[in-house]
């Protein structure tokens, strides 16, 4: 491995092993939902992106999330993992709107650390 690849792979991984630790603390708010009171948790860093979804849609949080709640209710009939769907509208949301498409068959679980590029033989 080069000298300049070890150094490029050692910048992406900073940009995520140097991340503030209070962005990735769990917190809990309690939210009521059709006046039911629950408690989510998630990750400080996914509360902001909440707030600021619900801000840009002139929403409060509560009010936002209950719409969530209620939308994938009506499509789905149950919620799931509610804290998951929240996670992932956040990621839909940065990604502005664009939808990753990940099938069952494309997922692997497994890491490979020292995975070579594919090179084509002549």
């Amino acid at each position: 491995m080069s000298a300049d690849k070890i150094a490029t792979e050692f910048a992406v991984c900073e940009i995520y092993s140097g991340t503030e630790p209070e962005l990735f603390a769990l917190k809990t708010r309690s939210i009521r939902i059709d006046g039911v009171v629950t408690s989510i948790r998630l990750e400080a860093i996914f509360w902001q992106l909440l707030e600021q979804i619900a801000a840009d849609a002139e929403l409060t949080l509560g009010t936002f999330i209950t719409r969530i709640y209620r939308e994938v209710l009506e499509r789905r009939g149950e919620t799931g993992n509610f804290t998951s769907l929240l996670r992932v509208a956040c990621t839909t949301h940065l990604n502005q709107g664009q939808r990753l498409t990940l099938t069952s068959s494309s997922y692997d679980d497994t890491i490979n650390d020292h995975q070579e590029p594919e090179r084509k033989v002549s």
